[in-house]
């Protein structure tokens, strides 16, 4: 029979005491660790705990590792209630035997304000490092399999909120990750944080020193898998070719009516020492954005008003469109067709930071704000953990990498955007920093609007979790191209 150990945060909410009995009672669990404050007492001689600290601490971690009895080690990752399914931790025990994994997860239920629904889970890719994978609650890990990465990769990083990141990569490198596509627990949760909320947390200033450890954890581990690339970048090719206009802005829209007018007269209203257009493609529209557009394209020539052909384009078969037309300028700068930029002189700054650089993409910062431009949590989006010396490493770690964003058109035209509507851009973000730098603006020259019309709006946990794929899917080329160009080298 297999052996656990078991780790649980300690908590005061009521749902502790069921979950700790549900372990104790099991013949499977040999031993529960109990990560806690402060001010925790054993109450079963099952029980002991650890502390004080949190489970993503090294210092908390370190210790524990050393004391963990059985073959296989049960995380609960989250202060929440779970209520194991039928026969659960042994279906854990068989897969790991029969797949010899380092890591095993589960779907799961999840329970709030009384209702119970399915939340399933993505399948691990070798891309999937960004440090909000997200697993569920409950993580069974092969004890050998960690302790040999441990002993292989060094032991857990010296953290205080990235410890358990660094443990998933370690193991991760020469053990399978493997997903149980079946729901084998409930999670009870007392409240979920909104999603229009989360998705903005690891760009908050707030979280600046969290975020320094966990992109610290991740170079490192690009480093063990021979995908880290050092800050050394080609020179941009020498182009020929002979522009209408300086620059473009280009703006993809479906079905905006309500705020393309208003995008379209930020663009216009940009003050520039070059000839500048803006190409509005209009993915066929149908509720107005269409009449509005050519109204807007017949009163001012600068407004190129393009009806693609095809039928079966997302915003970046959009953005191939514009890139390719005759009409592009030099550069192609991104406007949405719901935001609007922060002054008159943003297109300028950008510009001007790719005439004094090597760059061959520039992105810019912006805050969020409302529908009446008041500025909403977190306020300025920044993104200053790009750095010139770790940007394109990092940028495997995070979910993007800021707006607006411009690029040059000769390198589109070389490297067109995959014909998806989300994504497209982080991709082309990652394929041209793989050898090219990145020009960053740090102050804010884009307002990006909320409002319940946002394509990430409201996303149900299918949508999300196929947007979080198709991301893991373009870090996974990403990582695999970069271990290419440096054993190549």
């Amino acid at each position: 029979m297999s052996s656990i150990s078991a780790v649980v945060p300690f908590s005061l909410q009521p749902h502790f005491n069921k979950t700790l009995q549900q372990f104790t009672e099991s013949p499977l669990i040999e031993k529960v660790y109990v990560i806690h404050t402060g001010g925790y007492t054993s109450s079963s001689p099952k029980c002991d705990g650890i502390g004080p600290g949190s489970l993503n601490s090294g210092s908390v971690l370190d210790p524990l590792l050393k004391r963990i009895r059985g073959e296989y080690l049960l995380l609960v990752s989250e202060p929440v209630g779970i209520d194991l399914g039928q026969f659960a931790l042994s279906r854990f025990c068989s897969v790991a035997e029969e797949t010899n994994a380092g890591i095993i997860y589960s779907d799961f239920y999840e329970v709030g304000s009384g209702v119970r629904h399915q939340h399933p889970v993505n399948d691990y890719q070798v891309g999937s490092i960004r440090d909000n994978f997200e697993f569920g609650p409950l993580l069974f890990i092969s004890v050998s399999a960690l302790r040999a990465s441990l002993k292989k990769y060094g032991p857990p990083s010296k953290t205080s909120s990235a410890g358990l990141y660094d443990l998933r990569l370690k193991v991760s490198v020469d053990h399978a990750v493997f997903h149980i596509k079946e729901y084998l627990y409930t999670k009870a949760v007392d409240s979920v944080q909104a999603k229009g909320e989360k998705q903005f947390d690891y760009v908050d200033a707030r979280n600046a020193a969290v975020q320094q450890e966990l992109e610290n954890v991740a170079t490192r581990h690009l480093k063990n898998i021979g995908a880290y690339l050092k800050p050394k970048f080609k020179r941009i090719p020498s182009s020929n070719v002979k522009y209408p206009v300086e620059a473009s802005v280009i703006i993809p829209v479906r079905n905006r009516v309500k705020t393309i007018a208003e995008a379209v007269d930020s663009a216009l209203g940009q003050q520039a020492d070059f000839p500048f257009n803006v190409l509005v493609v209009d993915n066929h529209s149908s509720d107005g954005t269409t009449e509005a557009l050519r109204r807007v394209s017949q009163k001012n020539s600068s407004v190129k008003h393009i009806i693609p052909n095809r039928m079966d384009l997302g915003i970046g078969g959009c953005w191939n469109e514009a890139v390719s037309s005759e009409h592009c300028g030099r550069y192609a700068v991104q406007l949405d067709s719901d935001d609007i930029y922060s002054d008159e002189k943003a297109l300028q700054r950008i510009v001007r930071l790719f005439r004094n650089g090597d760059f061959a993409m520039v992105v810019g910062s912006y805050k969020l704000v409302d529908m009446q431009l008041q500025e909403i949590p977190p306020g300025v989006i920044d993104h200053r953990e790009w750095t010139p010396n770790n940007g394109r490493n990092n940028a495997l770690r995070i979910n993007g990498l800021g707006a607006p964003r411009a690029f040059r058109t000769d390198l589109l035209r070389l490297i067109p955007l995959p014909n998806v509507s989300y994504g497209e851009d982080y991709r082309i973000a990652l394929r041209l920093s793989r050898e090219f730098q990145i020009g960053r603006i740090y102050e804010p020259v884009y307002l990006c609007r909320r409002w319940e019309g946002n394509t990430d709006a409201a996303l149900s946990i299918e949508q999300t979790n196929r947007n979080n794929a198709y991301k893991d899917m373009i870090r996974s080329i990403e990582i695999y191209a970069r271990q290419k160009m440096n054993r190549k080298r």
